[in-house]
């Protein structure tokens, strides 16, 4: 080969003029962006995104059971390809919303005001945590434009409810997602061990760690107190601060007993969409389609409540059968690509929800890694639904189950109805 030919092959690229340009050079999947926010945050607050209850089974098979689905993609043409789709009768630019995530601001100063900026960009819902580090006020502010859903739990306090439900409304928030998986926490060893308890405790490892990290640590130190400022009915005043009280009711799961009832009178008290967020039994489901619920998130926390808890995908097609088109079905857990989407998709769900993905993001890179994070999501199940042989997210979700097949499942093959004119003898396609 000449040099001039080797001239032609080489191409050296300028510099990276933004931290958006960096990531699309160097971040080609949700696993990329994970190892960046590894290397930029310290080892223990990394795990307190990375992990889940007791031995981390069902963590583990929220990953696996989207490995056990294949794809049978089928020929024809795909025409104006579209991932735009509709949730409680609103658009969406894709089928994806972000789950709610506490503790937000430790893991990025700009926390939950960076993931809602992204989620506005991106055109998808975004659940703001009850135990966010910024109030629901902030959030709004941030993104006046967003579709915001609030997150809480279940509570005996009726006049507490109403209180906290008139400010979610004044805030601007289109609904609700009700937690029906938290009677108490979790048993997350990794985070005790690295001293998430109640309350939290500094040990020395972890300020080794800070130090190691020192870009984290000015953006932790130079914020406010990392609190959580929506627990009380009222905007709080003043710099945020978190009290020992209120981390032991956090992290101990020191709540009042709720069931089904609170479930329909919260039904009444709120006139926007309400989530049932953590459901898993198709019983419970059921249930909550008969008293008006207008959609569940199937899940199980993403592994971090009871361990070996049915894996959210593998209790999807019963619970779609059960329900019957009565509610719109979200799902959760293990979804670290956009295949992984158009898989549940396939099976039945409405929509899938992320939420380890763009914490990824935002660890790595602050908004600008929320936006690569939903950017790639876009790009994989555009890519995906191109190679399946399907044009819109309409006709994935009416042929889904004919295009995905389980390894447990006997492969049957099946002729399509041919029609007269479509019939092509071999002597006629010989024919020039």
């Amino acid at each position: 080969m000449k040099l001039k030919d080797i001239r032609a092959l080489a191409s050296v690229q300028a510099p990276a003029r933004t931290v958006s340009e960096r990531l699309q050079r160097t971040c080609y999947s949700v696993e990329d962006m994970r190892k960046l926010a590894a290397r930029r945050l310290p080892k223990s607050i990394f795990e307190y995104i990375e992990g889940g209850g007791e031995d981390e089974v069902s963590l583990r098979r929220n990953r696996s059971s989207f490995d056990e689905w294949s794809f049978l993609p089928k020929w024809g043409s795909v025409d104006n390809l579209d991932l735009a789709s509709n949730l409680f009768g609103s658009p969406v630019s894709m089928p994806v919303t972000l789950s709610p995530t506490g503790g937000t601001r430790l893991f990025h100063p700009q926390g939950e005001s960076a993931v809602a900026r992204a989620a506005l960009a991106a055109g998808v819902p975004y659940g703001l945590a009850h135990l966010s580090t910024t109030t629901m006020e902030d959030v709004s502010a941030a993104a006046p434009g967003l579709r915001r859903w609030f997150n809480l739990e279940p509570t005996p306090d009726k006049g507490l409810l109403q209180a906290v439900l008139d400010r979610v409304s004044n805030a601007g928030y289109e609904a609700l997602l009700v937690n029906v998986d938290c009677r108490a926490i979790g048993h997350r060893e990794r985070d005790y061990r690295n001293g998430f308890t109640a309350p939290p405790s500094i040990k020395p490892k972890t300020v080794v760690e800070g130090m190691l990290h020192p870009a984290w640590a000015l953006g932790f130190l130079a914020n406010d107190a990392i609190a959580f400022p929506n627990l009380d009915a009222d905007v709080p005043e003043g710099p945020l601060a978190s009290s020992p009280d209120m981390w032991r009711t956090l992290l101990a799961g020191s709540y009042e007993p709720t069931d089904w009832d609170d479930i329909r009178d919260l039904r009444e008290r709120w006139n926007g969409p309400i989530v049932l967020k953590g459901v898993v039994n198709p019983n419970d489901a059921a249930l909550a389609a008969a008293m008006g619920i207008d959609a569940i998130q199937v899940s199980n926390h993403g592994g971090r409540q009871l361990d070996h808890m049915a894996a959210p995908l593998d209790v999807l097609a019963d619970i779609v059968e059960r329900t019957a088109g009565q509610m719109e079905i979200i799902v959760d857990g293990g979804i670290r690509r956009g295949s992984d989407v158009v898989k549940a998709l396939a099976l039945g769900a409405d929509a899938c929800s992320i939420g380890r993905p763009y914490l990824y993001g935002l660890a790595a890179a602050g908004e600008s890694g929320v936006a690569h994070v939903l950017k790639m999501f876009r790009a994989e199940m555009t890519r995906t639904m191109m190679l399946l042989g399907v044009s819109t997210i309409e006709e994935l979700r009416t042929e889904g189950r004919d295009l995905i097949r389980h390894r447990n499942e006997a492969f049957t093959r099946t002729q399509p109805d041919i029609t007269p004119e479509a019939t092509v003898s071999l002597e006629e396609m010989r024919t020039p």
